[in-house]
């Protein structure tokens, strides 16, 4: 993987973690564009990629994160138990499931779904939760059992927390917001396994890469997260709906 890569890979997964877009699916299309194999050393690669995303996180709300919000991480970790659990237990079922097709498919569902769910579900907005500190366990819950769906490939972590958000009552900000918290311990237990998992092959890999790929993975996720905040006090999901199925298909025609 040369520096070029290292780039490229950093801005994509920089830019779509946090967005309803599955960042799985444009990591799998930009490293088959730019001829990368998925190897022992490309998947330490991509852990700290992600690893940088997650302090994006803590960086944008370092707010959250002190003891006086102890009330919102007992919903948010109520909501990650769901996917911690039924991730652990069906680990091995889930990797069969990945494939291009089902990744393409998934883009095309998630989009038609974005746009029902704008089109008849979301009521009127001074009804709405716009404050993620005011979410209930119950909401946080449901949030936790929609957030399942993202182990199938290609359905996206943020694109089914925020449909679970909307459909039981948050505004589309909120909606994002809590996905961005939520990410946070979603991400970490994921980075810690592959951690475990992988930390032979960093002495293989190219420090420098994968210094520049945390870097850029990391500042651009920081501003995609304030970019799409204020992309959704002007405008609603309904173009991230058509962007996921014309991606879809993309993927369907590149890939079959």
């Amino acid at each position: 993987m040369t520096i070029f890569d290292s780039i490229i890979l950093g801005v994509i997964e920089g830019f779509t973690e946090f967005l309803p877009i599955s960042s799985t699916g444009h990591l799998i299309v930009a490293s088959h564009f730019l001829g990368i194999d998925q190897t022992s050393v490309t998947k330490a690669y991509e852990v700290i990629i992600q690893f940088a995303a997650i302090l994006a996180v803590f960086f944008n709300y370092k707010d959250k994160f002190t003891i006086k919000k102890i009330d919102l991480w007992t919903k948010i970790f109520l909501a990650f138990l769901p996917i911690g659990a039924v991730g652990f237990i069906f680990s091995h079922q889930i990797k069969e499931l990945f494939s291009i097709n089902i990744v393409a498919i998934m883009f095309i569902v998630g989009g038609v779904i974005f746009l029902l769910v704008e089109k008849f579900f979301i009521p009127n907005e001074t009804k709405l939760i716009d404050n993620v500190e005011d979410v209930t366990l119950k909401q946080s819950m449901i949030i936790g059992f929609a957030q399942v769906f993202a182990l199938i490939p290609g359905t996206s972590r943020a694109g089914s927390t925020i449909i679970g958000a909307l459909l039981v009552g948050l505004t589309r900000k909120a909606s994002a917001e809590f996905s961005f918290l939520l990410a946070f311990p979603v991400m970490s237990a994921v980075t810690a396994y592959d951690l475990l998992k992988h930390y032979k092959d960093f002495s293989d890999a190219n420090l420098i890469t994968l210094a520049v790929g945390f870097v850029v993975s990391f500042f651009i996720a920081y501003l995609t997260i304030k970019l799409f905040l204020a992309f959704l006090e002007k405008f609603t999901f309904v173009a991230f709906g058509i962007y996921r199925i014309i991606f879809g298909v993309i993927l369907l025609v590149i890939f079959s």
